[in-house]
């Protein structure tokens, strides 16, 4: 049986994971999916479903992400072709930005 994490996260993450988590029980309840019919059609396990359920913060983000998109439970953009604009106006900034974050050294000041 799996544990729920005992991971702090902050306020705003255990919301927002709770208000996904309903949103996608809501969904599959009023479309009338079993959480069997639901866990095959997304490739995982039927626990992992009712994880996901239950807005345990360590389940695989891809495994969250394909239950919603399956159920049409908009997370970005609706649209692909926006979330395509999104995702490359993205990867642009990410190019302009160093490759690591690194801190910036501090001198020693020797001088007595």
């Amino acid at each position: 049986m799996s544990k729920i994490s005992s991971r702090p996260y902050s306020r705003y993450n255990r919301t927002a994971l709770e208000l996904l988590a309903t949103s996608i029980r809501s969904e599959r309840l009023r479309q009338k999916l079993t959480a069997q019919e639901l866990a095959e059609r997304a490739g995982i396990s039927r626990s992992m479903l009712q994880r996901i359920e239950k807005a345990d913060p360590a389940c695989a983000i891809g495994a969250v992400f394909e239950v919603a998109t399956i159920l049409s439970i908009p997370l970005f953009e609706e649209d692909p072709a926006a979330l395509g604009r999104a995702l490359a106006t993205a990867k642009q900034t990410l190019a302009l930005l160093p490759k690591s974050a690194r801190k910036p050294r501090t001198e020693v000041d020797d001088d007595f």
